[in-house]
């Protein structure tokens, strides 16, 4: 299944993109990075269907690295050939996209950069991904 995050704002050269790259070439499962600018630009159409969609966002939910390897787990299982995760701009993701999304995901009631939020987020999917191949990983991060 790939993984795609797809994200508002240019990360360029910083430590938040060092460590977005450090996790995404730990990764075993196929991964792409898209980046869209703050306004406008279009979300690409998925690369492969069926797709499932994730926004990072404030309303969404808190899950534990266990328990998010399993959705992926089980999307993965169910033939899902695609999943994006959808990081927005400074002012989140209107109510249209958190309506037909399939998840909402948040990383905890603090307010996080979306840089940092997009760093994070690389290393959450390669622990998913580690917890998933029942690497003893996961806790050396």
């Amino acid at each position: 299944m790939l993984l795609h995050i797809i994200a508002r704002g240019k990360i360029a050269r910083s430590p938040e993109g060092e460590l977005l790259e450090r996790y995404a070439k730990r990764l075993t499962w196929p991964f792409k990075h898209t980046e869209l600018p703050d306004v406008g630009g279009k979300i690409p159409a998925p690369a492969q269907t069926p797709v499932r969609e994730v926004l990072l966002d404030e309303r969404g939910k808190a899950m534990s690295s266990e328990d998010f390897a399993a959705l992926l787990g089980r999307w993965r299982d169910e033939g899902v050939r695609e999943c994006r995760f959808l990081i927005g701009a400074a002012d989140g993701h209107g109510d249209a996209a958190r309506a037909s999304a399939d998840h909402l995901l948040c990383f905890g009631k603090m307010t996080w950069p979306h840089l940092l939020a997009r760093a994070m987020l690389a290393e959450q999917l390669w622990r998913a991904t580690a917890i998933l191949a029942g690497h003893p990983y996961h806790r050396s991060g």
